[in-house]
C-alpha cells in the first residue's frame, strides 16, 4: 500500500517540524500523536457513493499505521458500508476530539489516509489494540480489519 496511494491525497506529505506552525501555538507535532493515541473512541470518515460516511470506531496507533476490526458487538450485518466504500474509494479521514464546556479545554486532531480491508490484521496492530480495550483480550476480534496508513496529521487546541 503505502507510497502507491498517496498521490490520491492532495498535500499528503508527512508533518514535519515546520509544519508544527499549522497547530496553535504550543501544540506540536509529538503532543497531536498522543493526543491521538490515547483517545478511546474516534470517527472514520469514508466516502461512499452517495457522499460521506461517519461512524464511531475504537482503534489503535503504532507509529503512522492505525487499525480498527469489525469486531463481536452486535451489528445488523458484517457487510458493512464502511468496508464497500473502502474498497471502492480508500480515502478515509479518522478524528478524535475532546469537548469540554469550558471551551479553552477544546481540542481535535485528524489523521488522513488510505485504508485497506484485511482479513488478517498486521500482527503489531493487532496486539496494539488487544493491549489498548481489555474487552477484545476476552473475545480476540477476528475481522474483518481495516489498516490505515496515514499520509497527514492535523490538528487544533484552544489552548
Amino acid at each position: 500500500m503505502g507510497t502507491r496511494l498517496r498521490h490520491l491525497l492532495p498535500d499528503s506529505r508527512p508533518l514535519s517540524r515546520g509544519a508544527a506552525k499549522n497547530y496553535r501555538q504550543g501544540v506540536d507535532e509529538s503532543e497531536v500523536r498522543e493526543r491521538f493515541r490515547r483517545a478511546r473512541i474516534g470517527r472514520l470518515a469514508t466516502i461512499g457513493f452517495d457522499g460521506p460516511h461517519v461512524v464511531p470506531i475504537v482503534f489503535a496507533v503504532v507509529g503512522d499505521h492505525i487499525v480498527t476490526a469489525v469486531d463481536h458487538k452486535p451489528k445488523k450485518s458484517r457487510q458493512l458500508r464502511r468496508l464497500a466504500n473502502i474498497e471502492s474509494d480508500p480515502r478515509v479521514s479518522l478524528i478524535v476530539d475532546e469537548y469540554h464546556d469550558v471551551w479553552d479545554h477544546l481540542w481535535w486532531v485528524r489523521a488522513d489516509g488510505i485504508a485497506e480491508v484485511r482479513s488478517v490484521a498486521d500482527e503489531r496492530l493487532l496486539e496494539a489494540l488487544i493491549a489498548k480495550y481489555p474487552q477484545y483480550g476476552e473475545i480476540t476480534p477476528t475481522g474483518p480489519f481495516i489498516q490505515i496508513a496515514v499520509v497527514r496529521w492535523r490538528g487544533w487546541t484552544a489552548q
